[in-house]
This record gives structure tokens, C-alpha cells and sequence, in this order.
């Protein structure tokens, strides 16, 4: 009788797709139900906003929710991600199907056991996470027990959620896209839900929104499980450090918790930062980086999401010319959506920041200062995308040593520029020195991708650029010519300034395509394999 594992009974064999969409397609798919997502994160932040303002409680629970979500930024979609999905992907193309459900089997169990082990640590430490974190709330007892309070209940989600991203690295190795896009919709539901109706219940009605981040981890976690068992990868968790896939994931996530997340790192550290500036500033930073969030996430990581996948396959098969030509496909990709969003964020702040939010306890003042840093990020907002495309070049390969080194020069560079620029800019000067150092990042990135031979131009690059910016140039005039003052905005209602944007925006996406049309831009140049 063979010794090896027989097929578990009641999941389905693997099915391989007989065909994988193109990266136009599914790179579509990702940013359709990311932008599903992103709105609906955006109503949840209107939401947060009106209910919680721009005060203590609204600063506490912000630094409860960012300390778990950056881990999770930086674990689960950043180093575990990254090392995960070149493996599985190798394991895919070179392996029979029985040794690739050993390896979900045996990183599902591990990583679990590792998460469920710092779930408990943390939220036995949480006053000390919030002083590491936050250490500007020590010098206000309420706002300091309140965040701590509120990350006991938060932090699971790091569990729940990188367990979640472990499922949806599986589905996206086998080109199952739309789940793991959808799956981010559940948070803001639970959250927008929580706020309404849980507040009002509860003694401190901030303390809804903590729940609400914690159920809906269990929410996206269940939610892929059915469609992992559809696959037959849903896992049966084994502890196993020795097995050769997990060990190469090891291997590869510590110097990846450099490479690719970087960004967050300085978020973080605006985050710090701000803790020591005056009341608001945390909140006005969270604001501004959800709308620059918007793009990065509906474009920006759909395209990561897609390119890493193939570019993992690419590189096993041995295929350099269409490794090469994918990536500069995705640098095509992100600086048609990028730059017009960079610009869009820069020239419509004020109004953007009135229109969402500026209800209940925001302030006038509020959204200004918000719009600040808005402009700020919203300079680093290309450099921001460029990264989420160009470290898969590097984590493809299993490559991890040159993103840790330009990490670490990224983030001391972001020390250097937070310290220069936080007493004459304040909180905006944080957000300015973090766009600064994601193009430093970015730069490095390309360097090293064309240093090693990696990052080959494609032809008609030239034409491109000047296409970019005739483009570009009717976007600006559209905006300049139908914007009003801000002051009319803040005096607006606001299902005024609803519809006031709904039109500034659609003239303005109308003109750009258009303008991308005449001088000869067509879908058909994007379709990449």
C-alpha cells in the first residue's frame, strides 16, 4: 500500500484553467471589484466622519485599526504574498498536484500557528504596542487607554486577514481573480454597519468600529473558503517548518518585509509622528491617504495582483523576452492611470475632501488641512504604483536581496525627510517626505531591474510619453474651466457638491480618453498575455 496521501474524498480534484485570461482582462476584472471596494471604503470613511469627526476618540481607533492593518499590509499582502506566489507558481508549473497540496497544507498550518501565537502576544502587550505606535498619546490618558482598549479587539484581524490572503494568494495563482478582489468589500460593509447601528448600543461608541473590524476578518476569511474547496486546495492545516516549500518562503519573507512594503513602513511612521502634533493630525492624514489610496488600490496593486502570478510562471519557464515585455506592459499600465490621477488628486484636494467628508463633526478647517496633505501624497501617488509593479519584478525571480537594500535606503531617507520637513509643513510635511522617498524607492527598483538585465524598453516609448501628455493637458483645462472656488464648496449642500463632482469628474475622465484617442492610444495595444 502506497505511503502517500490519498485525495481527500470531499474536495474536487485541482482544476487547471484550460486558458489563462489576458492581463488587460484580469487586470480589469481586479480593478472593477476593487473600485466596488474602494468606493465603498470611501462610505466608510463619510460614515466614520460624520459620526467620530477629526477628535480623540476618531484618533484612537485610527492607530488601533492602523497597527494590525499595517502588519497586515506588511505580512500578508506584502512578504507573505510576495514569497508565496512565486513558489506556489513554481510548484504549479513543475510539480505534480499532489505536492502542491502538500505545500498549501503545510504553510496553511505553519503560518497559522505563528499568526495565532502573535494575536495573543500582542493583545496582552496592547498598551505597549500603542506606546510603541503612538508614543505622542502618552500624554493623554483617555486617547491612550482608548486605543488600547479598541487594539485588543483589532488585532486579530492580523490573524483572520492573513490567513484570508494566504486563500487568496492560492485562487490567484490559478487565475481566480475576482474572489479575493471582491473579499475587501465585507470589511467596509461590517464597518459602515458597526458604525450605524452598533454605536449608538455601546457606552463608547467608538468602540463599534473595533468590533466591526474584527467580524469582519472571520467574514472574508469564510467567505473564500467555499471556493478554495471548488479548486480542491481548500487546506487541511499541518505544522510543518521542514518542508522545502515553506522553508523557501522563510527564505524569502524577511527580506521582503523591506522590499515590498516599504510605503507602509513610512506611513507608519507618519503615523508616529503625527501622534505628537496637534489634535486632528492623524485623522487629516488618514483622510487624505484614503483618497490617494483609491487609485493605488483600484490600479495600481489590480495590476500587481495580475503581473506576479505571470511573471512567477514566466520566469520558471524560462521565458526572458516575455518576462521583459510584461513588465514594461505594467509601467505602461500604471503611468496611463497614474499620472491623471496624480494630477486629478493635486487640483481637486479641497473639493474632494469637502465632498466626502466634510459632514457632521469636520470641520472647515479640516478638510484644508486634510487637502494638504492630500496635494503631498498625491505627489508620490506615481512613484506609489510604479513600486507595486517593479518589486514583482525582483520577488518573480526570488530575488529579495536588492529590494531589502533599497528598502532600507528608502526608509532612512524617509526619517531624514519627516525630520526636515515636519516643523515647516507639519503634518503635510510628512506626507511630502513619504511621496519623496517612494520615488527614490521606485528609481532604485528600475535601476536594479535594468542593471541586471531584467527591465528591457519596449518599442515606441517616445510616442507614448508625448501621447501621455496632450492627454494630460486636456484633463487640467477640463478641471480648471469647471471648478468653483472653495469656499463655494464648503458652502454647498451636500448632495451639491455630489453632483458637482460627478460632473467635474466624468468631464474630466471623458476628456482625457478622448484626448488619448485622437492622438492614437488604443485598447488593443494594452492586450498583454
Amino acid at each position: 500500500m502506497s505511503s502517500e496521501p490519498q485525495p481527500i474524498d470531499s474536495q474536487p480534484p485541482v482544476q487547471e484553467p484550460p486558458k489563462a485570461p489576458g492581463l488587460l482582462r484580469s487586470s480589469g476584472v481586479v480593478g472593477v471589484m476593487t473600485m466596488l471596494s474602494r468606493v465603498l471604503g470611501l462610505v466608510r470613511d463619510m460614515v466614520i466622519a460624520r459620526y467620530f469627526g477629526a477628535g480623540t476618540a476618531a484618533d484612537a481607533f485610527f492607530v488601533a485599526f492602523k497597527i494590525p492593518n499595517f502588519l497586515r499590509r506588511l505580512f500578508a499582502e506584502g512578504a507573505f504574498s510576495q514569497a508565496f506566489v512565486p513558489v506556489l507558481s513554481s510548484y504549479r508549473e513543475n510539480r505534480d498536484i499532489s505536492e502542491v497540496k502538500r505545500l498549501v497544507d503545510a504553510v496553511a498550518g505553519s503560518l497559522g500557528l505563528v499568526l495565532l501565537a502573535v494575536t495573543l502576544v500582542a493583545m496582552l502587550g496592547a498598551p505597549v504596542l500603542t506606546s510603541i505606535f503612538a508614543p505622542g498619546f502618552l500624554s493623554d490618558d483617555v486617547k491612550f487607554a482608548l486605543a488600547s482598549d479598541m487594539l485588543r479587539i483589532t488585532f486579530p484581524y492580523l490573524l483572520l486577514i492573513s490567513l484570508t490572503a494566504f486563500a487568496g494568494g492560492i485562487l490567484n495563482s490559478y487565475d481566480r481573480f475576482a474572489i479575493p478582489a471582491f473579499t475587501p468589500v465585507l470589511l467596509n460593509l461590517s464597518m459602515i454597519g458597526a458604525a450605524i447601528f452598533l454605536a449608538p448600543l455601546m457606552d463608547e461608541p467608538v468602540m463599534a468600529l473595533a468590533w466591526g473590524v474584527f467580524i469582519a476578518g472571520a467574514l472574508q476569511l469564510f467567505f473564500q473558503l467555499p471556493f478554495l474547496m471548488r479548486l480542491g486546495l481548500l487546506p487541511r492545516p499541518r505544522v510543518d517548518y521542514k518542508h522545502e516549500g515553506v522553508s523557501r518562503i522563510l527564505k524569502l519573507m524577511a527580506p521582503a518585509l523591506f522590499g515590498v512594503s516599504v510605503s507602509q513602513i513610512n506611513l507608519l511612521l507618519d503615523t508616529v509622528l503625527a501622534s505628537f502634533l496637534q489634535t486632528g493630525s492623524v485623522s487629516w492624514l488618514y483622510y487624505s491617504d484614503r483618497l490617494a489610496e483609491l487609485p493605488l488600490g483600484v490600479f495600481g496593486i489590480a495590476i500587481a495582483t495580475v503581473i506576479l502570478p505571470s511573471l512567477s510562471r514566466k520566469h520558471a519557464a524560462a521565458s526572458k523576452d516575455q518576462f521583459a515585455a510584461t513588465l514594461d506592459w505594467a509601467v505602461r499600465a500604471v503611468l496611463l492611470i497614474g499620472v491623471p490621477a496624480a494630477l486629478a488628486l493635486a487640483l481637486l484636494a479641497e473639493p474632494l475632501i469637502a465632498t466626502l467628508f466634510h459632514y457632521g463633526e469636520v470641520t472647515d478647517r479640516d478638510v484644508a488641512m486634510s487637502a494638504q496633505s492630500l496635494r503631498a501624497y498625491s505627489a508620490g501617488l506615481l512613484a506609489f504604483m510604479l513600486i507595486k509593479v517593479l518589486a514583482p519584478g525582483f520577488f518573480s525571480r526570488e530575488d529579495t536581496k536588492t529590494p531589502v537594500k533599497i528598502g532600507v535606503i528608502a526608509m532612512v531617507a524617509n526619517m531624514a525627510f519627516n525630520l526636515a520637513l515636519i516643523v515647516p509643513l507639519a503634518h503635510a510635511g510628512l506626507a511630502l517626505a513619504t511621496s519623496i522617498s517612494a520615488w527614490l524607492n521606485g528609481y532604485l527598483l528600475w535601476r536594479g531591474l535594468r542593471k541586471e538585465g531584467v527591465w528591457k524598453s519596449q518599442p515606441g516609448w517616445p510616442r507614448f510619453l508625448v501621447q501621455l501628455l496632450v492627454a494630460n493637458a486636456a484633463l487640467a483645462a477640463v478641471v480648471f474651466w469647471l471648478n468653483a472656488p472653495v469656499a463655494e464648496w464648503l458652502a454647498a449642500s451636500g448632495l451639491q457638491r455630489a453632483i458637482d463632482m460627478g460632473v467635474l469628474v466624468v468631464a474630466g475622465v471623458a476628456a482625457y480618453f478622448v484626448a488619448l484617442a485622437l492622438v492614437g492610444v488604443r485598447v488593443r495595444q494594452f492586450r498583454q498575455k
